[in-house]
């Protein structure tokens, strides 16, 4: 019994030996696949929505499974460029949904690259396929080379803006759309209670997209090696077939992928390996990971109050004011912490959720952490509202900012109910307890009390800018009445002070927190992601959600419109939804 009970235990033991042997021959294998080659060429897939960060939440995790985050981009392409490994990149670029501060982020991050003495090719198999495809190529004109396939085609016919009203479609209904915005450019209004452009929607948005336009053709003159008025021309020329944009000098050459990538091989050698820009990310491991801290804080979406959230039926990331305000009282009591970047995309929202947040920035302040603001596509209303008592403003050129301003309002539906046969009756207690109800219009006093509150928030928002960008209150007074303005003219107004990205935002944190620009820092984000064994314990989706997300995704424009007409997405200090990219 005793020498069964040995072999028993003999065998065991062999087979765990073999187990542990294998099991360590398969890490090892990987780790040896998992290496960064001793020359490489990385590729990147730019034909999805890209997205500024995606929240710790399991839903949105699943959501935004296939999005590129901006910041992985600029980071890969960063650390990437001081990599010796690396000797170049190729980009399959489509028309795919970008803005145009989101293509000058990327596009400023490959022309570092390039700098560093590496090649950058860009393919697609179309620039739009009878569609517009202007920022895509905009962001491929940073590249040496511009591949197109034979049968693709380059939109690059210019913009426009068509924004939807809808008090036609109200009328039509039997309702009314009542409120007030300060002032004149407070323009997201007018796509309830009017037909078409005011001057003064007409004139503000106008000049934010002639403005993007002046960016597309320097960009464009500038990768290409043309001359401005010759770019303004060709766009009035397009779109191109193929051999058109070939023989106007906008693309280098027609080729299949297969014989870009020979080409690619070419010039960096046959046995040159490739690899995604994700999984070199991965594998290098991000830039900014080792010396003094610099905490990161994000503030993307509508603004609310409450917790930061994602909306799985409109695919929307929602900055609520509880979660980034507490991520601000983190970092500064984080000892370690010697600045804060905040990075911002978003069009605004609720006035007292925005509020909050500004508190915690001047509070940040107080306590002797700087604030950095870094600007993403939008950062406007309540999202420049937030940003505004920060040490230093960064935007892109194209980022769409300002709307110094308020809007409020009511839909009023008596007519439609009539026409659906459906009545209300009501009682009430208390002069003004019909002030929110949709089946009866403002009293005069109801309305004054309105007036009354659009001008304390107005007030209020316009001595805040005056205070934190220490401009006087008449100076900011021209400038607020709710217009929006590019990046650009935001930086000539005094609004922002430096054009750029992560980068310029983050050399001037540096600068803010007295280390040295040679200096390497560590970025920090807060709040903290949750440790692995807590998400692993959080229900995540299986396959039969995973039908549901698709349904889900499918829906989300149609969902979209549908909120539009009720104005469900409109909080107080919410910007012109009409300043979307062309």
């Amino acid at each position: 019994m005793k020498q069964t009970f040995q072999r028993l235990a003999t065998f065991v033991g062999s087979l765990v030996l073999v187990y542990l042997i294998v099991v360590v021959a398969i890490l090892g294998y990987r780790k040896y696949q998992e290496r960064i080659p001793g020359r490489v060429v990385l590729e990147v897939h730019l034909d999805t929505q890209m997205v500024e960060y995606v929240p710790d939440d399991p839903v949105a995790r699943a959501m935004l499974r296939d999005r590129v985050v901006v910041r992985d981009v600029v980071d890969a392409l960063d650390r990437a460029s001081n990599d010796d490994r690396v000797v170049g990149l190729v980009a399959w670029i489509e028309a795919f949904p970008l803005s145009m501060a989101q293509a000058q982020e990327v596009r400023d991050a490959i022309e570092r690259f390039r700098a560093k003495k590496k090649f950058a090719i860009a393919y697609s198999e179309t620039f739009g396929e009878f569609g517009p495809a202007n920022q895509a190529y905009y962001l491929a004109t940073a590249c040496d080379e511009i591949w197109l396939q034979p049968s693709g085609d380059l939109g690059l016919t210019g913009y426009m803006a068509e924004p939807m009203f809808l008090a036609g479609a109200f009328e039509k209904l039997g309702a009314r759309f009542h409120g007030d915005q300060r002032y004149e450019y407070k323009n997201a209004l007018n796509t309830y209670t009017e037909k078409k452009f005011t001057p003064a929607h007409r004139e503000s948005l106008g000049k934010v997209v002639e403005t993007w336009f002046n960016q597309l053709v320097r960009g464009i003159a500038q990768g290409r090696r043309l001359s401005e008025p010759d770019v303004r021309s060709l766009i009035d020329r397009g779109p191109f077939l193929g051999s058109e944009a070939v023989a106007a000098k906008l693309v280098d050459g027609v080729a299949y992928r297969d014989e870009v990538l020979a080409k690619v091989k070419q010039r960096a050698g046959e046995s040159t390996p490739f690899l995604f820009l994700d999984k070199y990310l991965e594998r290098a491991g991000r830039p900014h990971q080792e010396g003094k801290t610099i905490a990161l804080i994000y503030g993307v979406g509508e603004v609310q109050r409450g917790e930061n959230s994602y909306d799985p039926i409109f695919g929307d990331i929602r900055m609520g004011s509880d979660t980034v305000a507490a991520a601000f009282r983190a970092a500064v009591a984080d000892k370690d912490v010697k600045a804060i970047l905040f990075r911002v995309d978003s069009p605004g929202g609720s006035y007292v959720a925005s509020d909050t947040i500004w508190r915690e920035v001047v509070r940040a302040r107080q306590a002797g952490k700087p604030v950095i603001v870094s600007m993403g596509f939008l950062a406007g209303s309540g999202g420049y509202f937030v940003a505004m008592p920060a040490d230093k403003i960064v935007a892109q050129p194209g980022t769409v900012t300002a709307s110094i301003g308020v809007l409020a309002g009511k839909l009023l539906t008596s007519g439609f109910w009539e026409k659906t046969g459906i009545s209300w009756d009501e009682l009430h207690f208390g002069q003004n307890a019909t002030m929110w109800t949709g089946t009866h219009d403002y009293s005069p006093t109801e309305w004054a009390r309105f007036q009354a509150a659009l001008d304390r928030i107005y007030d209020d928002f316009t001595s805040k800018v005056a205070d934190g960008r220490k401009m006087p209150k008449d100076e900011v007074l021209k400038i607020a009445r709710g217009r929006i303005w590019s990046g650009e003219d935001a930086k000539a107004l005094g609004l922002v002070d430096e054009l750029g990205g992560f980068p310029k935002a983050l050399e001037l944190a540096k600068k803010a927190a007295n280390i040295p620009e040679s200096e390497e820092v560590k970025l920090k984000l807060f709040p903290e992601r949750k440790p692995f064994l807590q998400r692993l314990l959080e229900k995540q989706p299986d396959s039969s959600e995973r039908t549901a997300v698709q349904v889900l995704e499918a829906l989300q424009p149609v969902l979209r419109q549908l909120r539009a007409l009720t104005g469900a997405n409109q909080g107080v200090l919410a910007m012109p939804d009409s300043a979307t990219q062309p």
